[in-house]
C-alpha cells in the first residue's frame, strides 16, 4: 500500500524574507480555499496567487495536505492568542475587580473570549470544518487554558456550585461553550454578533452551575 502523503511542512522559515514568503503562501491558500473551495486548491494555483515560484513553495510545503495543515495550525494559533488576551488576568485576583471574580463575572469573560476567538476569519474557520472535517488541527484546538482556568476558579467556589463532580462540570461548561458557538458560526453566524446570544448562553451555564 502506498504511503500517505506527509502533511508536515518541509521546513520552518528562519529569515525575515522566508517569513514573508510563507505568509504570502498561507494568505493565497486562504483566498483560494474560501473563494473557490478545497477541490480548486492546488499548489500551482497557490504559488501563482502568492507570486512565488512553485519551487519556492515546495521548499516549505511538499504537497496540498501540508499547506492545509499549516493554514489550520496558523488559524488555530490566531484564535487562541486572541482568546488568551481576553482571559489575561482572570487567574490573578490583583488584576480583576471583585465583581468580575464572581461566577457570573468569570463565565462572562470566558464566553466573550470564545466569541472573540471564533470571530477570527469565520469564513476560513467554516471552510476548514466543512470541507476538511478530519483536519487534525481543527479537531484539537487547544482548550487547555480555558479548562485549567475553569477548574482552578470553580474549585475555589465549590460551596456555590450545584454540580458535585468538578471535572465533569468543567467538561460540560467548556464543551457547551465551544459547541454552541461553533454551531452558531456554521448555521446561524448572525447570532454571534448579537448580545442576546451571549447573554442566553451565559444564563444557561449559570442555571447549570450555581446553587439556587
Amino acid at each position: 500500500m502506498p504511503s500517505k502523503p506527509s502533511a508536515i511542512p518541509r521546513k520552518l522559515p528562519k529569515q525575515e524574507r522566508s517569513h514573508f514568503t510563507v505568509e504570502a503562501i498561507l494568505t493565497a491558500t486562504t483566498h483560494i480555499l474560501t473563494e473557490q473551495g478545497y477541490d480548486q486548491l492546488t499548489t500551482n494555483r497557490v504559488a501563482e496567487r502568492a507570486g512565488v515560484s512553485i519551487g519556492s513553495l515546495y521548499q516549505y510545503f511538499p504537497n496540498k495536505q501540508a499547506l492545509i495543515f499549516a493554514l489550520a495550525e496558523h488559524h488555530a494559533n490566531a484564535m487562541m492568542q486572541l482568546a488568551q488576551q481576553h482571559l489575561e488576568g482572570l487567574s490573578d485576583p490583583l488584576r480583576v475587580s471583585r465583581r468580575d471574580r464572581t461566577i457570573p463575572g468569570v463565565l462572562s469573560q470566558i464566553v466573550k473570549a470564545a466569541l472573540a476567538a471564533h470571530a477570527v476569519n469565520p469564513k476560513l474557520h467554516r471552510v476548514l470544518h466543512e470541507q476538511i472535517p478530519h483536519s487534525e488541527i481543527m479537531q484539537r484546538l487547544d482548550q487547555a487554558k480555558m479548562e485549567n482556568l475553569l477548574r482552578s476558579f470553580l474549585a475555589q467556589r465549590s460551596d456555590q456550585l450545584q454540580p458535585k463532580n468538578l471535572e465533569l462540570a468543567v467538561f460540560m461548561v467548556e464543551r457547551t461553550i465551544r459547541a454552541l458557538i461553533h454551531g452558531a458560526m456554521i448555521d446561524r453566524p448572525e447570532l454571534l454578533k448579537t448580545e442576546e446570544f451571549e447573554q442566553e448562553l451565559l444564563r444557561m451555564l449559570l442555571v447549570y452551575l450555581v446553587k439556587r
